[in-house]
């Protein structure tokens, strides 16, 4: 699963992302409701060619932003890894990124991947549902590859902690690295929400 972009001599002029057959269908929606929430999202056209699984990411007009190009892109390649529409359209807020991780490039083995995905999921899922609570993201588990929705320190934990599951670390070393850094990103936090609401009330004595 792959895209890319074109680029002109100001901006990105077109992107394009590869979507396996399997998830074109959610990528369009019922009735095309899907392809055409992105487009009014991004101010893009969007085309999909069903028998290649291309989809090709136009801006609607000269005001589109190159910025909305890639946010369409990235929205389209997670429903492709396997998100649901509704979770990848978390991603038009600003916060909000996609961590992808490729596992043909960590194991080309179809054997292998199925190791690792079972590592990454666990018993019954609870593995993934720890990683998802804890860090409060959402981990996708696709074909062949795991994608991560959340903002920047939120998907870096889980990223992080899948990493490890991938080279080989236990699973009780995982969740001991997922709850330390779960204090610590509440903990600053709840310190940047002090500082701010000080900021705010010293504004306002002024």
């Amino acid at each position: 699963m792959h895209g890319g972009v074109k680029m002109s001599k100001s901006s990105i002029s077109r992107a394009y992302e590869l979507v396996p057959e399997e998830r074109i269908g959610a990528v369009i929606g019922q009735n095309g409701k899907v392809k055409e929430m992105i487009e009014q999202a991004t101010s893009t056209n969007i085309k999909i060619e069903s028998n290649t699984g291309i989809v090709y990411i136009e801006p609607r007009d000269e005001n589109t932003k190159a910025d909305s190009i890639i946010k369409a892109k990235e929205i389209i390649r997670a429903i492709a890894i396997g998100f649901t529409p509704e979770e990848a359209f978390r991603l038009l807020d600003e916060d909000q990124i996609l961590i992808v991780i490729n596992l043909k490039e960590i194991n080309e083995d179809p054997n292998g991947i199925k190791r690792i995905k079972s590592r990454i999921i666990g018993e019954e899922g609870r593995t993934r549902k720890i990683i998802e609570e804890t860090t409060g993201s959402k981990v996708v588990i696709g074909e062949s590859a795991i994608g991560i929705i959340g903002d920047f320190d939120q998907a870096s934990i889980a990223e992080r902690a899948i990493r490890m599951l991938i080279d080989g670390k236990p699973h009780s070393v995982v969740y001991s690295y997922l709850e330390r850094e779960a204090r610590r990103l509440k903990k600053r936090r709840i310190t940047g929400l002090w500082k701010t609401y000080g900021e705010e009330q010293g504004g306002k004595g002024l």
